[in-house]
């Protein structure tokens, strides 16, 4: 695997690299690339660091895995390609996000926009087999994952944290709440949506903290 990573995170995050359990991880992910049809491509695989700069980083949202089916995954969660059909989860946040800052809803899912201003779209497991949801997980990226939000919450200062559903709230540990805003929903999937997603004006909240903090607020 090519650790082709935007300069400021990859000297922030060497010591992460340079462990034995992350070099297993790239043999494996190697190994699945060379003989599975994985996603998303290789050259996006570390997609989330390369959009988000470290220095430019104020919200962090945590998904679980990648689209697994062609063409979707563009290594940003919850985000796809230009010209896909947005997935329900993804047609939730924008419904969500219609409501709160009655904004219309995006012809395009790519949320690289949201990247390129400081958010964070980081999968727990950052790569996928075609068709096989969850296929690349307890392999070592959780491992990685984890450390990169718990360092994050260590170097940086008052960041907003979105976890949404239960397996985003189980990194809640990671983070320290006493100098970031950590706020919680259910997931946007079709599933949990009704029992609190709608409703719950994350963009409109993290916006409040951003200007109350005197950062520049994120064009949703």
């Amino acid at each position: 695997m090519i650790i082709n990573i935007e300069e400021s995170w990859k000297n922030f995050l060497q010591s992460e690299f340079d462990k034995e359990s992350f070099k297993s991880l790239a043999k494996f992910v190697k190994y699945e690339y060379e003989n599975n049809f994985c996603y998303p491509e290789q050259k996006k695989i570390f997609e989330a660091f390369n959009t988000c700069s470290f220095k430019k980083l104020k919200v962090v949202i945590i998904g679980q895995d990648p689209y697994h089916g062609k063409g979707q995954a563009n290594g940003l969660c919850f985000s796809v390609m230009d010209n896909i059909i947005h997935p329900p989860s993804l047609k939730n946040i924008f419904k969500e996000l219609q409501s709160d800052l009655n904004k219309p809803i995006p012809i395009s899912g790519n949320l690289s926009s949201w990247a390129r201003q400081g958010v964070l779209l980081l999968n727990t497991t950052l790569t996928v087999r075609e068709g096989e949801p969850g296929s690349h997980q307890n392999k070592g990226w959780e491992q990685f994952t984890d450390n990169v939000i718990t360092r994050v919450s260590l170097e940086k200062e008052q960041l907003v944290f979105l976890l949404w559903g239960k397996f985003a709230q189980s990194k809640i540990k990671l983070i320290n709440q006493n100098k970031h805003q950590v706020l919680i929903a259910p997931h946007p999937s079709p599933l949990g949506a009704w029992r609190g997603w709608f409703g719950c004006k994350h963009f409109s909240k993290t916006n409040e903290f951003l200007k109350k903090n005197n950062k520049k607020e994120i064009v949703w």
